[in-house]
């Protein structure tokens, strides 16, 4: 099939196709006169890829998603929208930890500054120190 007939049947655009096999995550094969030609998988591929990203996938653990799946054990680890899920929660989760920490770390500073009786050795730098 053609670039526009799997746009078509996979609901995306041919820009995103193209984006997608600048990436490396999409492999068309080259008719003699130049015309991307893609096999029957890539309908099923786009989908994954399309899903992985939308889900919060960076496109080098799509990658390594889809090297995976080349190896063709694809039914040792199957995609689910459910694990994608979960893995946009746990970086949600975890990027709320890191701002809670940043902040309570600027909170400690400010008050290690304003009373230095609560300092710790390694909070303040030692006088006369370089």
């Amino acid at each position: 099939m053609l670039i526009g007939e799997l746009a078509a049947r996979t609901g995306t655009t041919t820009r995103a196709l193209r984006y997608y096999e600048e990436q490396g995550l999409l492999e068309p094969d080259r008719t003699p006169s130049g015309y991307r030609v893609y096999g029957p998988h890539a309908a099923t591929r786009v989908r994954n890829v399309r899903d992985l990203l939308a889900s919060g996938f960076t496109v080098e653990n799509v990658k390594s998603f889809v090297r995976y799946l080349d190896t063709d054990l694809p039914e040792v680890f199957e995609y689910s929208p459910l694990c994608a899920d979960g893995y946009v929660v746990g970086a949600r989760r975890v990027a709320e930890l890191e701002e809670k920490i940043a902040a309570l770390t600027r909170l400690r500073d400010i008050l290690v500054h304003r009373m230095p009786w609560l300092a710790t050795p390694g909070d303040m730098p030692q006088k006369g120190a370089a």
